[in-house]
């Protein structure tokens, strides 16, 4: 996909920028934050063009990192925190925005060829440790990770289990990363990562393992029990199947009562939404 004019400029700065750097992820965030910025203020309908530039600002970072040679996961997560900043800026960051924002980001790596599983947890990461930037709670920015991270895995034609094991693992970092509420995040995310597999017609029971699965590995590097961290992971989904019809709820209860890589998955009930969120 050929780039617009931000995306090479971008593309065209990051290569000389991250080239040797110690801090690549530091030097994306400023640089992306900067173009997006820029070209934003030059548009005519700021909120109409923020989408379009999103996915082309993080391509040309992509596509500069690609060349360069630094690994794709890292640069990413700067350029979706770049990004998101850089909009905020100027206009509004909704929940569609960082939705819009993974998708990119997962798009990019598919087009050269980078590791979808790290793409997907750092850009994941990246976008929930802007959330005090951004206004919105830790429950929409996760539900929206999560939805437009499966739109993204479905528009490549990328396995969404392993799109929702890895995104819950990277939601899991970016939490941790600033402080929020991991269990709130693990509930939010799995229930995104359903409602956007339903949305795309995807399997709803294999998107809910995966969720379990990502939960767990992640789970002892913050130091979660692993058993809390497969409820909350349980937990979500089931409300997210809920909200979206029978089928979806029969799948994920195939989840429950089941063990995943030793740990037996149990919801908690009554599945009683939270303010705010999952």
């Amino acid at each position: 996909m050929p780039l617009g004019q931000a995306g090479r400029k971008l593309k065209d700065s990051l290569t000389g920028t991250i080239r040797g750097t110690g801090d690549v992820v530091g030097t994306t965030i400023e640089t992306t934050k900067d173009v997006t910025v820029g070209a934003l203020r030059e548009a005519s309908d700021a909120v109409k063009e923020a989408s379009g530039l999103t996915g082309d600002a993080i391509l040309g970072a992509v596509q500069a990192a690609n060349e360069v040679g630094t690994g794709v996961g890292q640069v990413v997560k700067g350029a979706v925190i770049g990004v998101v900043r850089g909009v905020g800026e100027v206009t509004t960051v909704t929940a569609g925005t960082l939705s819009d924002t993974i998708r990119a980001a997962i798009k990019g790596g598919s087009e050269v060829g980078g590791d979808i599983g790290s793409v997907t947890r750092n850009a994941a990461a990246g976008v929930l440790t802007t959330t005090r930037d951004i206004g919105l709670g830790i429950q929409d920015t996760a539900f929206s990770v999560a939805r437009g991270a499966i739109l993204g895995a479905n528009d490549v034609g990328r396995d969404l289990g392993s799109t929702a094991k890895a995104a819950i693992q990277g939601t899991i970092r970016g939490a941790d990363e600033i402080g929020e509420d991991t269990l709130r995040t693990v509930r939010n995310t799995a229930r995104g990562l359903v409602q956007g597999t339903a949305e795309v017609g995807g399997d709803v029971g294999a998107v809910t393992r995966g969720a379990v699965e990502g939960a767990i590995d992640a789970a002892g590097s913050i130091g979660l029990k692993a058993e809390d961290a497969a409820s909350a992971a349980a937990t979500g989904a089931m409300r997210g199947a809920q909200e979206v019809g029978e089928s979806a709820v029969e799948a994920v209860t195939g989840i429950l009562e089941t063990t995943v890589q030793g740990v037996k998955v149990v919801a908690e009930t009554p599945f009683r939404k939270e303010k705010g969120g999952a």
